[in-house]
């Protein structure tokens, strides 16, 4: 490999604000540590948790770089001690804990996986966030088994779109929740079976309709807050609520009787806090479970729009626009 540079390109958050405050600058190349590997960016990945690090209410974990940025694509340019799996030039995507907002990023060789054969650089990159957030949540805590229902909320976003496909495309059946008319015709071509605009129907009256008054077996929810209640009116008999953020807020009151009634359960997690090892097991059943069907186009990212990285501000406004349909990326090497 040629020989590496001592310091990069990447954009901070200069101080906690708006889309603004996210400032091109020149830092050192990180070297990886025991057990991880350097990659040289090709393609990040923006998403939700970025804006909110930004905002100032979403600190990175302990040891973790203060650079927003959760997932990366690009080629392995150094191995650290104790790293396995990997060699310099290999081509791999990687969930990250920070840092992806640079030409150069660090990352537990654990949390890395191939890029797919057949997909690019930038649909790799569009990968880690999204298809580790879905796989733990809908597959692992909330048990979605085939021919079971699945009810997304925020079926266009990138989490939505991964969590309809996946579900589909390993036997189950799914109903989407979005905000406009455009983006429902986007889940229905994905195959969600109905699709539900929230600001023209209401979402329980939708499923029990849908369902013939049964219900939905897992929920995958972003919202919480108001809507906990309501998802709670929507699970079938021992159904399943799995809560991965709350943009309507982590408060709320609920009747427990139908909790009870019902055998529901209601669980949750957040993904960058969790150890290395924990990803690494989810990294390993992705690659299992997931990447063949990437490999065989059975499922495929769906990216809305892809910028410059010194246009990270500009992604970050779309992201919070809620406009987007699928995932925003940054384009880092600009040979791409």
């Amino acid at each position: 490999m040629a020989a590496l540079p001592n310091t990069m390109t990447a954009v901070e958050i200069s101080q906690p604000g708006g889309p603004e405050v996210l400032k091109p600058v020149q830092r050192p190349v990180p070297e990886p540590a025991a057990g991880e590997v350097l990659i040289k960016v090709a393609v990040a990945g923006v998403n939700r948790p970025d804006c909110l690090q930004r905002a100032g209410v979403y600190p990175p974990p302990p040891g973790a770089s203060d650079l927003p940025g959760l997932e990366v694509s690009g080629t392995v340019v150094a191995v650290g001690s104790k790293a396995r799996g990997f060699r310099e030039g290999d081509l791999i995507c990687a969930l990250v804990g920070g840092g992806g907002y640079a030409e150069y990023c660090t990352a537990p060789a654990p949390q890395c996986l191939p890029v797919p054969p057949g997909l690019t650089l930038g649909q790799a990159a569009a990968l880690p966030e999204t298809f580790f957030t879905v796989w733990t949540n809908v597959f692992e805590r909330g048990y979605l088994a085939p021919e079971e229902i699945l009810l997304v909320h925020g079926g266009a976003s990138g989490i939505g779109t991964t969590a309809i496909q996946l579900a589909l495309a390993l036997g189950s059946r799914v109903i989407a929740t979005v905000g406009s008319n455009r983006k429902a015709e986007v889940c229905a071509n994905l195959g969600a079976e109905r699709v539900v605009n929230y600001h023209e129907e209401d979402f329980v009256t939708a499923v029990q309709e849908a369902t013939g008054e049964r219900g939905v077996d897992v929920i995958l929810d972003m919202v919480g807050g108001d809507y906990t209640p309501r998802n709670i009116a929507c699970l079938a008999p021992d159904g399943r609520l799995v809560q991965i953020a709350f943009l309507r807020g982590s408060k709320t009151e609920i009747d427990l009787n139908p909790v009870m009634r019902k055998r529901l359960t209601v669980t949750g997690s957040t993904l960058r806090p969790r150890s290395v090892e924990q990803k690494g097991v989810i990294a390993r059943a992705l690659h299992e479970n997931v990447w063949p069907l990437l490999e065989d186009g059975k499922v495929a990212p769906v990216v809305d729009s892809v910028f410059p990285l010194a246009e990270a501000a500009q992604a970050h406004a779309l992201m919070e626009s809620n406009a987007n349909i699928g995932k925003i990326l940054l384009r880092v090497d600009p040979g791409l």
